[in-house]
């Protein structure tokens, strides 16, 4: 199973109040590979990214995806040192492809840290 597949079943398996829809990628450049759903939230996307060093690959379309949807969009990056989560907001995509994993300043997550932060920044009551 490749590395995407499985932190796709590790999102699915830690964020049972989200539905899911998995996009294949060829059905749109660019598009991210997660579009999840709450009523309370309504829609949001997250790219999904494993790297084994500071550099996340993102290609050009995914890039400009993000640069024209910037709210509402994630991007998750499993690393492998520590085997952690870091959840960077679509609107940081630039700093990513330039700088790698030093342009997200944020913290390691856990695997059952990563609903209540996907859902934060989209909740009405924050």
């Amino acid at each position: 199973m490749k590395a995407e597949s499985k932190l796709w079943q590790r999102v699915k398996k830690y964020t049972p109040n989200i539905t899911w829809t998995r996009v294949e990628s060829w059905a749109s450049f660019g598009f991210p590979d997660l579009v999840g759903y709450t009523e309370k939230t309504g829609f949001f996307t997250v790219e999904l990214k494993v790297t084994k060093s500071n550099k996340v690959a993102l290609s050009p379309h995914q890039i400009g995806f993000h640069i024209k949807h910037p709210t509402n969009t994630f991007i998750l990056i499993e690393t492998h040192a520590p085997r952690s989560l870091i959840l960077c907001p679509g609107s940081m995509v630039r700093e990513l492809a330039t700088h790698g994993l030093r342009a997200c300043a944020l913290a390691p997550l856990s695997p059952a840290e990563l609903e209540p932060q996907l859902l934060a920044p989209l909740s009405p009551d924050a």
